[in-house]
């Protein structure tokens, strides 16, 4: 008698399992609930580390398994995050217009509030008309919807040019990470209609929402973050373990092969990079509302560097190494550079993290090369073996 998915999988029940116990941790001991051993900031801290988690989950697909070291995922991490930001800002913006010509001795036109938010939202940048890429910021539905389609599109494209011509290996590396970069140059212009260098800010200020507390919508957050990795890893572990996983790892391993066999290899590489973009992109939408505010920078080709990094660690072509490396990294990130570590004096030098925190990363990841190519996910393979 065949096996039932979960029986097949023990460790997606752990998984959830872990996430659950951990969810209902934070909350019974976050602010929200009135207790005050966890802080409203870092609730926020944890929930940005669930969504890094489900792109460290999308990277892992599309590399661990596919064999395409994608350097420009972080592009459509961001572009997610841009795509909420206009409806978030927007919304935002048109309240506060509002409100301030609500006692005006003539009621306002709906053209002349519409120029009172392009002034407020591009005053900084030197504009007051809104743009045609602002065309549905008023609709959350129509936002939510490009969340998906924007970034899919683009990775559509991008993915279609770049596989018909066969391209391969680390030329494809550098064509994602030039498109990362084409992009995010293009982000930083004043008339991008994203307000250049600026970004988007607020955005942890929900429309409708002004009269609830900060530490329920981090809380509010934290669980939907925790759903979407949630069913990110469920997706991944079902999508591996099928017939589509088999191709696909045989892709990674001999690509040529698996084109002799008959298979459109094409044709399975764009599904996994379009599909991968897509959950980088709801990944995004969800951390950028945490984070309160996004700029161009968030898209530079170090984002998508630092993402590699975090898989590597963690164990590439293992789901829950992805997890535990994007978790791991980021959280220790946050100690080091948030003034958590203590500073080391050593008489002639005082070694301080937040300086040298990029170094540490960079050894941790050659020693890992080196001495655990298969990751802290490998480690706990043998360990899991040998028990």
């Amino acid at each position: 008698m065949q096996k039932s998915f979960l029986a097949r999988n023990p460790s997606v029940l752990i998984f959830i399992g872990c996430l659950a116990a951990f969810t209902l941790a934070v909350t019974l001991l976050s602010e929200a609930t009135g207790a005050t051993f966890i802080s409203t900031s870092f609730v926020k801290t944890l929930g940005k580390t669930l969504c890094l988690c489900l792109i460290a989950i999308a990277m892992d697909l599309v590399w661990g398994y596919c064999g395409i070291l994608s350097l420009g995922h972080f592009a459509f991490f961001g572009l997610g995050g841009y795509m909420i930001g206009m409806w978030l800002m927007y919304e935002r913006t048109k309240t506060i217009v509002t409100n301030s010509l609500e006692n005006a001795t003539l009621p306002p036109t709906a053209d002349e509030v519409r120029d009172a938010i392009g002034t407020q939202i591009f005053g900084v940048v030197g504009g007051a008309e809104i743009p045609p890429i602002w065309l549905f910021a008023d609709s959350l539905f129509a936002q939510l919807a490009l969340v998906v389609l924007v970034p899919g599109l683009l990775a559509l494209v991008f993915g279609w040019l770049a596989f018909r011509s066969r391209v391969t290996g680390v030329y494809l590396s550098i064509l994602t990470q030039a498109m990362t970069l084409a992009l995010s140059l293009y982000l930083f212009q004043n008339d991008s209609g994203l307000r250049g260098n600026n970004g988007l800010s607020g955005l942890q200020n929900i429309p409708g929402l002004s009269h609830i507390s900060q530490a329920t919508l981090s809380i509010w957050f934290f669980w939907a973050s925790a759903v979407a990795l949630a069913l990110g890893y469920l997706l991944a572990v079902f999508v591996t373990n099928g017939k589509f996983g088999s191709v696909i790892r045989g892709i990674r391993d001999d690509e040529a092969r698996v084109r002799f066999l008959g298979y459109n290899v094409e044709g399975y590489k764009l599904v996994v990079f379009t599909g991968t973009a897509v959950i980088a992109a709801i990944a995004g939408a969800l951390y950028y509302p945490q984070a309160g505010i996004i700029n161009p920078a968030e898209i530079a080709p170090i984002a998508s560097i630092y993402l590699a990094v975090w898989v590597a660690i963690g164990g590439r072509g293992r789901i829950y190494g992805a997890v535990i490396g994007a978790a791991f990294v980021s959280l220790l990130s946050s100690w080091f550079t948030g003034g958590g570590a203590p500073d080391v004096p050593l008489g002639f030098y005082t070694i301080k993290w937040t300086d040298w925190w990029l170094v540490l990363l960079g050894l941790s990841f050659v020693a890992v090369t080196l001495f655990a190519p298969q990751g802290i996910g490998g480690l706990i393979d043998k360990l899991v073996r040998k028990s």
